[in-house]
């Protein structure tokens, strides 16, 4: 069975790249292969990158009410915080399976850069998310550079998508 899965993923050349996501086969194999350990504990670690994220940018906390007066041994403890935290890697966790559908990625970070224009949140605060998720990823997961590339230009395919909407939204207000 996996042999056949292997060719129906690798059938063709695995490194031309996708026009839309800029991506090829081989790094979506390798983003989706070194997620699977993040997603296996995703509370955990989306609840740390989070803190890490206050950590460097405190004044990004002014964006979650639940938490802006706690201090960070109380997060874990406060239900709105860990739902947000589900939700942000449930949301990952869709864009990084469906990263073999570009279009149907770019549809997702659109809809996200209008919630969170909603917000007020800005293309800066998700360029200082980036560079935590990076470090994250380097520091935690041991990437080596051929899949930390991938993850790099994956995030970027994800924001493109998002500041359009987020973009138009701030543009409007």
């Amino acid at each position: 069975m996996g042999g056949m899965l292997s060719q129906l993923w690798w059938s063709g050349n695995p490194d031309v790249v996708n026009p839309e996501s800029g991506l090829t086969r081989r790094e979506i194999y390798a983003v989706q292969k070194s997620w699977i350990p993040v997603y296996a504990n995703n509370v955990a670690v989306g609840s740390e990158l989070l803190k890490r994220y206050f950590r460097a940018y405190p004044e990004g906390k002014q964006f979650f009410r639940m938490i802006k007066d706690l201090n960070e041994e109380q997060y874990d403890s406060n239900i709105q915080f860990r739902a947000h935290v589900i939700s942000l890697m449930t949301s990952l966790n869709l864009a990084v399976n469906t990263l073999n559908q570009p279009e149907v990625v770019a549809v997702l970070m659109k809809k996200l850069g209008e919630s969170h224009a909603k917000r007020k949140i800005q293309k800066k605060d998700f360029q200082d998310l980036k560079g935590v998720i990076v470090k994250m990823f380097i520091e935690v997961l041991k990437l080596d550079d051929a899949t930390l590339g991938a993850w790099v230009k994956t995030i970027e395919f994800w924001y493109k998508n998002i500041f359009e909407t987020l973009t138009t939204a701030e543009s409007q207000s």
